[in-house]
């Protein structure tokens, strides 16, 4: 069963057991047995990263190859990556996780019962036994320790199937004197590589220049540096034996990313992050800030707060303005919406063809048809007579009546004979 499971791990690209997995197994030596404890588990989720694959060849790794991409602001996939880059899909995942640090070299027991021998790169690119890890070193002062620095650990990490990575950091003494100051103190960095996850041993101190003794007893195979000439104490390169020695194993740098870089941001903004700083409550006297230039960034801090205070009054004006500028075109719209309606009205009440004719005409032909005699029923023919048209208003002028008969029966009657002109 324990047979087993390594060989499915193994196929899975996992590069480094730790000596609980196999102890009836296989022999542990010390490029497996570091007292550093590791976990392997499936995790509840479907989808996510997966260890990446290896690939044994001794050439400078391609972005694509490593997920060592240079960072794309535009890019569409995860961690600036596109569909150049060959983006793996999504697959079900077993998390290697590491619960502790990685260990010093001087913490480490040695066996020195087996001579060592130095592997070949066909046999590296190959494979190798588990208890027979390909060890690669990799060197660097690693100040501000950053993600350009995690992927180059990562790429050395995973040059071969099956890689024990050793990590060496120099002392500040020596870096002080070849390279320059550095923000981190040594025990810092040395913290800070000891988290990364692909490491496996920290050299403590470790030399500017490779020699033949620190190789041997380190047990070294390759060394992994990108293949750009390093000049410094001296030389022109100083990986330049290890080169011709058929040691030096090529990785490529995150470009756009450098202890350089972020050391040069912080100088060219520094006002910006010293009254950061006094802002979050730390002194003058502890970023080494005279009284004169305390003083300055107080002002400069209070004159940006009026600043702000007037940027934001002016925005909330303008949203003012605009609102009543929305108002006003909504009351404007409503006005003309209600003037026209009450236009239409008046035109269809006392227009030319508007209610109030009607009503007049109306008006009139009830009135006609009050005034007017009542026709009697056929049998009486002396009802069906219309009343006479010589009738007049009482206080126009009258005419006699012809006769007696004609006389009492328009009396009882009381005709009348509108006009037009009457009428309007």
């Amino acid at each position: 069963m324990i047979s087993s499971l390594i060989s499915q791990l193994l196929r899975e690209g996992v590069s480094l057991l730790p000596a609980e997995f196999y102890p009836l197994v296989i022999p542990v030596t010390r490029c497996c047995c570091s007292e550093r404890n590791y976990s392997v588990f499936p995790s509840s989720t479907s989808a996510g990263r997966t260890l990446p694959s290896t690939s044994p060849v001794m050439e400078p790794p391609s972005s694509s190859r490593l997920n060592s991409r240079k960072r794309r602001k535009d890019g569409s996939g995860p961690n600036g990556a596109t569909e150049l880059d060959g983006i793996p899909p999504k697959m079900s995942r077993h998390s290697f996780g590491l619960r502790e640090p990685a260990p010093f070299s001087d913490e480490i027991e040695v066996d020195y019962s087996k001579p060592y021998v130095r592997l070949t790169l066909e046999e590296a690119t190959r494979g190798t036994p588990l208890d027979r890890p390909v060890r690669v070193y990799a060197d660097g002062i690693f100040d501000l320790f950053h993600s350009g620095h995690a992927r180059a650990l990562m790429q050395a990490k995973n040059l071969f199937p099956n890689t024990y990575l050793i990590v060496g950091v120099c002392s500040d003494e020596l870096t002080h004197n070849l390279k320059g100051f550095t923000v981190m103190n040594e025990s810092e960095r040395y913290d800070a590589v000891q988290h990364c996850r692909y490491v496996d041993e920290v050299v403590r101190n470790a030399p500017w220049t490779l020699t033949p003794e620190f190789l041997a007893e380190h047990q070294i195979d390759f060394v992994a540096h990108d293949d750009i000439p390093y000049s410094s104490a001296g030389s022109d390169d100083v990986y330049k034996h290890i080169k011709e020695a058929g040691m030096f194993a090529p990785t490529q740098r995150t470009e756009g990313i450098s202890t350089s870089d972020i050391i040069t941001r912080i100088v060219r903004d520094y006002d910006v992050y010293a009254r950061r700083n006094l802002q979050r409550g730390y002194t003058a006297k502890e970023l080494n800030v005279s009284f004169i230039n305390e003083k300055k960034y107080h002002l400069q801090e209070r004159v940006d707060k009026v600043k702000k205070r007037v940027k934001d009054v002016e925005e909330k004006s303008k949203e003012f303005v605009q609102k009543v500028e929305e108002k006003s075109i909504d009351l404007i719209q409503k006005w003309e919406e209600k003037s026209r309606e009450f236009i239409g009205n008046f035109l269809e009440m006392f227009g030319p063809e508007g209610a109030l004719k009607h009503m007049l005409k109306e008006g009139k032909g009830r009135m006609l048809q009050a005034i007017s005699p009542k026709q009697s029923p056929s049998s009486s023919p002396t009802h069906e007579r219309s009343p006479s048209p010589s009738f007049r208003w009482p206080f126009s002028t009258k005419t006699p009546p012809s006769s007696p008969a004609n006389l009492s029966r328009n009396q009882s009657a009381v005709a009348y004979d509108i006009s037009e002109d009457e009428e309007d």
